[in-house]
């Protein structure tokens, strides 16, 4: 987590007490060190290294964006300045924090020294004025699990909208025929969300696999899958998977992309022989997130779902397939096999597809447990970020990788996929990270629509409860 950088910014007010607001300005970076929190400090603008005085603002931004921070925290360590905090805010465009440290009993005199939450309120008030989105965590004391929680929960967040907005996909052909559900809008993704699309023929993935023959690389992930996995494919067909990995990864280097998204079948298997799942699923292992039939908005919502982690926890991408046989509420989510081996529950083998006749998939059940289910999709210019959660249940065995799923209600889900905006596309994490995309929404344009009734559950847990 240690380029998750926050900008530290905090705020005094000159009618209440400035020493204590020094005090809870050094307690506050001494929490954040104990968490090892990356920050950016404001020491050197003033001698109590407060944010107060107008003319610092702009030297703070400066420094700020100097840094490369992804969020901006704004402890009112006494009742705070809300006009300066809210235009550093307006000027950075980051994800911004508000918090205060729980005021004192007022002393024998009456007198209060900090009115901490009463600046909380008024600063809130002008950067909606400003419409500056912003994420509170609750007014708690620096020891409370709360604010551990709520910053842990901010640095995701600040990962999360980091990596919307520098979006690059390889697109590795255009969509297969038959599937006009992954149809995408590309003018309309850059326009409004800045991500971009790095488009290439099949011809020039097939030639990268080629060089890619006998390298080191090539060689390095054949011995990697024959130690780690049950091979069920022949030497010459293995070969060509760790080929097409390499190229694969190779390809989103020169393009400078952060995922990919492949038109998996048939051309590829004509010039190749093989399915690319296998190798998609090593790239999965590796932190590229790779998605089937060309599947742009998919690939969107990998890389949303694994920078919500923040640990490494690799996701996966998966077909709503069919209903449990014998649960009302239980679903197949399954895939020929682009699923990475960390998810597995069991040692993985390559072979063959469910529904193809080339070799080259995985195949494995995926670990129990509860899971995060998840699609950014969008159609007639409006977009959303379905979401919720599941746990894995037991169920009839299946061919590629595969989970059986339990959600609360499975009618209500299944009527939100079929009208829309989404398709039989999701990505599923094994972690509840629900409450992470639900406040990375306000930040980057998007409703976030969840399955279930459980927004204000989802609110509570953000603000510390």
């Amino acid at each position: 987590m240690g380029n998750i950088k926050i900008g530290f910014a905090p705020t005094r007010r000159s009618i209440f007490s400035a020493p204590d607001a020094v005090k809870f300005a050094n307690l506050t970076r001494e929490r954040l060190k104990e968490l090892n929190v990356d920050f950016v400090d404001i020491t050197e603008f003033n001698e109590e290294g407060l944010l107060y005085n107008d003319n610092d603002v702009d030297k703070i931004a400066e420094k700020f964006r100097a840094e490369g921070i992804k969020g901006l925290f704004l402890p009112h360590c006494n009742f705070g300045t809300e006009y300066v905090c809210s235009r550093l805010a307006r000027m950075l465009g980051v994800p911004v924090l508000l918090w205060g440290p729980r005021d004192e009993r007022p002393d024998e005199n009456g007198v209060r020294l900090r009115d901490s939450q009463c600046g909380l309120f008024a600063t809130g008030k002008i950067l909606r004025r400003m419409r500056v989105p912003f994420t509170y965590m609750t007014n708690c004391r620096l020891t409370d699990p709360e604010f551990e929680r709520g910053i842990r929960l901010f640095e995701a967040v600040c990962n999360v909208v980091y990596t919307f907005r520098h979006i690059r996909i390889l697109q590795i052909a255009p969509r297969p025929y038959d599937f006009m559900t992954t149809m995408c809008n590309e003018g309309e993704l850059l326009e409004k969300f800045n991500i971009q699309l790095a488009p290439i023929p099949m011809t020039e993935l097939t030639e990268a696999v080629k060089a890619a023959h006998g390298t080191k690389e090539a060689l390095d992930v054949i011995a990697y899958c024959r130690e780690n996995m049950n091979i069920c494919v022949k030497d010459n067909e293995l070969e060509k998977i760790a080929e097409l990995k390499t190229a694969m990864k190779a390809l989103a280097a020169k393009y400078r992309c952060n995922a990919i998204a492949i038109q998996c079948w048939n051309a590829l298997q004509t010039e190749l022989g093989i399915m690319p799942c296998a190798a998609n699923s090593l790239l999965n292992e590796e932190g590229i997130p790779v998605v089937c039939e060309t599947d742009i908005h998919g690939a969107v919502t990998a890389l949303l779902v694994e920078a919500s982690a923040l640990d490494g926890t690799r996701s996966f991408f998966a077909d709503w397939t069919v209903r449990h046989p014998d649960n009302e509420n239980g679903e197949l989510l399954q895939h020929c096999g682009p699923w990475p081996a960390s998810v597995a529950r069991e040692k993985v083998t390559i072979g063959y597809p469910l529904a193809f006749s080339h070799p080259g998939a995985m195949e494995a059940e995926a670990k129990h447990g509860e899971v995060t289910l998840c699609r950014f999709d969008g159609d007639n210019g409006e977009y959303s970020l379905l979401l919720g959660t599941a746990k894995g249940i037991d169920g009839p065995y299946t061919k590629g990788t595969y989970l059986w799923v339990e959600v609360a209600n499975l009618k209500r889900l299944e009527e939100k996929v079929v009208c829309g905006p989404y398709i039989h596309h999701c990505v599923g994490i094994h972690k509840n990270v629900v409450p992470v995309l639900y406040e990375a929404c306000k930040y980057i344009g998007i409703t976030p629509d969840l399955y279930d009734p459980i927004e204000e559950e989802v609110k509570a847990y953000i603000r510390g409860e």
